[in-house]
């Protein structure tokens, strides 16, 4: 594969997040579906949060005569076709999109991979002190916004907007848009020089480092061959969360355009019924 069919460039998150939403960034097919704990998104918001890092995206332009079937990011409901399909960067993508920019409750687990539903909350004031570990900022919040003890009484509740401003906790799906919340926060506390100034800290130090925080995007053209395209992804996601033999078989069978996951389940269910059978003879 010739250097010329990739090039590199730095992409603001807002912009791939919003790719994401409208449909413009889809996910091929065989892309594994999304397994990231509560724990990792919060790592991942930290490090953004602190402008760090966070790895590549890699992407493949569409158009040419590699033609995956496509399915949209997880939360994501498509208004157009895909530009672009997402070969790497799944998980962080469809985290950053589910925590940042829908105003519904994010499906995760824990690391015992029990499942977790809430939302991402940011303690102002913690973000803002040097001396507080980032991670230790942000806070998940069950479905009905309240932190409840083993008694079930409620340590914190951000129910409503107003609760929100009395603890001082910034919602992440209003971090790209923050000005009303912000507005409303100090209308909240009657203009207290405190909280303005807490309010303005926290829009300089924090809010601000969202929505300009670039990640790097490799972008394979449209005329990559499309055996090329399943190496690559065999390749590329060999670490992080590791695939099963199933998984990258399903990646190389896609070359020749064969969805050998749906080929799975079609044989499973016909199956069914002879495997029932034979546990029930064999006392399985």
């Amino acid at each position: 594969m010739p250097i010329e069919t990739f090039g590199i460039e730095k992409e603001f998150l807002k912009d791939l997040l919003t790719e994401a939403r409208t449909g413009k960034a889809q996910l091929p097919e065989f892309q594994r579906g999304w397994v990231w704990p509560m724990d990792n998104i919060r790592s991942l918001l930290a490090s953004i949060s602190l402008g760090y890092p966070v790895g590549t995206i890699m992407m493949l332009r569409t158009g040419g005569d590699v033609r995956f079937k496509e399915r949209p990011i997880e939360g994501a409901v498509p208004t157009k076709s895909a530009d672009r399909l997402v070969l790497d960067g799944q998980q962080r993508l469809t985290s950053l999109f589910q925590a940042l920019m829908l105003d519904r409750p994010i499906q995760t687990q824990d690391v015992r991979k029990r499942r977790l539903s809430g939302l991402f909350y940011v303690d102002m004031e913690k973000a803002l002190d040097q001396y507080c570990d980032r991670e230790e900022a942000f806070i998940f919040v069950p479905d009905d916004r309240i932190i409840r003890d083993f008694r079930g009484n409620a340590v914190v509740d951000v129910s409503t907007p107003e609760q929100e401003y009395v603890n001082s906790l910034f919602p992440m799906r209003a971090v790209f848009d923050p000005w009303d919340w912000e507005d409303a926060y100090v209308e909240h506390w009657e203009y207290n020089k405190d909280r303005q100034r807490l309010r303005s800290q926290f829009h300089q130090r924090f809010t601000s480092q969202f929505q300009q925080y670039q990640m790097p995007v490799i972008e394979l053209s449209a005329e990559t061959p499309r055996q090329a395209v399943c190496q690559v992804f065999e390749k590329v996601n060999t670490g992080g969360v590791t695939l099963t033999v199933f998984e990258l078989l399903t990646a190389t069978y896609a070359a020749d355009e064969f969805d050998l996951r749906k080929d799975w389940r079609e044989r499973q269910q016909s199956w069914s019924p002879c495997v029932s059978g034979l546990g029930e003879s064999t006392g399985s």
